[in-house]
């Protein structure tokens, strides 16, 4: 069975059959803000910076990731500015980037990877890239809730001040699979509540959310949750479905569908909580979803997209 047929015979293309082909890229009838992003990588599309760029004009993408690290490494300041001038055109702007910084595992190697943060920082404000996300891992083997909580906070805060020098915000994903809240001794943050939590406790400004629907989902949250926020708190937002036959409890991390695949997340009422308090940075998917990565480029990024656009249409776009 080659992709194609793959594709058309997967639970996911049942899916989209119910849904009329008119939506699939129709004009937008509500002026939203947020902006639909392109991560290559994460749907399995191999892809340099100009070539994500391509991509993302020949699909319909409206931002794409910064490729902060290949600019650093590749890019004159000649070459930077004629792809610059290429996304203005085209109308498409930057989502977010990476840290690229270890702040999970022993003293040492947070200070090793510190010393470069800056350099990123500034490769970034030369981009004129202003977003930057990491997650947050929600269960320890050693160090209890508040042990957890203050070595996060302090090591965050620290980039969040080098970032906030460049103008860089940083978004911070809350996990909420419970299979992972218990998967080593001690619990830590699992819901929005407690990443504001953490959030304030950076001490910094510049620091907010990354919102993913399958982690909103797998925490029991609402729209009422989402409505708690303020656009300006969210660095980010992935946009994905749950598998089907599995509990909210019993969910897994890396094991997900694109948006509207299974209809066991409401992915209707997460993106009408985004339209209502007026959300306007990047919306991108984060599947994880190995029939996706098998997919040639070209058909994963038009997948990709259908995703997106009818998941669009559910809330009028």
């Amino acid at each position: 069975m080659n992709r194609r047929k793959f594709i058309q015979s997967s639970a996911l293309a049942a899916t989209w059959a119910t849904i009329p082909s008119q939506f699939l890229f129709a004009n937008q009838k509500i002026n939203r803000k947020f902006k639909l992003s392109l991560n290559p990588g994460i749907i399995g599309v191999k892809a340099n910076f100009a070539e994500t760029l391509d991509y993302a004009i020949q699909y319909g993408y409206e931002a794409v990731s910064p490729f902060t690290q290949e600019v650093m490494e590749k890019y004159s300041d000649l070459q930077l500015n004629e792809i610059t001038a290429k996304m203005k055109a085209n109308g498409v702007s930057y989502c977010s980037s990476n840290i690229p910084v270890e702040f999970r595992r022993d003293e040492a190697k947070f200070k090793e990877d510190f010393q470069g943060l800056r350099k990123f920082c500034q490769t970034m404000e030369k981009q004129g890239a202003t977003r930057m996300n990491t997650w947050i891992i929600s269960s320890h083997n050693e160090l209890t809730y508040n042990e957890n909580m203050r070595q996060h906070a302090y090591r965050l805060g620290e980039c969040a001040k080098v970032m906030d020098d460049h103008g860089i915000k940083l978004g911070l994903e809350y996990l909420g699979m419970r299979t992972m809240l218990i998967m080593n001794r001690y619990p830590f943050i699992s819901s929005m509540k407690e990443g504001r939590e953490l959030i304030g406790e950076t001490g910094q400004n510049n620091v907010g959310f990354v919102l993913d629907s399958f982690h909103w989902y797998c925490a029991n949250e609402s729209i009422e949750d989402l409505h708690t926020l303020k656009p300006e708190e969210i660095v980010v937002v992935d946009l994905n479905d749950a598998r089907d036959g599995f509990t909210r409890e019993t969910q897994l991390d890396g094991k997900r569908e694109l948006p509207m695949a299974t209809g066991v997340i409401n992915i209707r009422e997460f993106l009408q909580g985004l339209i209502d308090i007026g959300y306007d940075g990047p919306v991108r998917t984060e599947p994880f979803n190995q029939a996706l990565n098998d997919l040639e480029n070209d058909e994963a990024l038009r997948t990709n997209m259908e995703a997106i656009r009818r998941s669009l249409a559910l809330v009028g776009m």
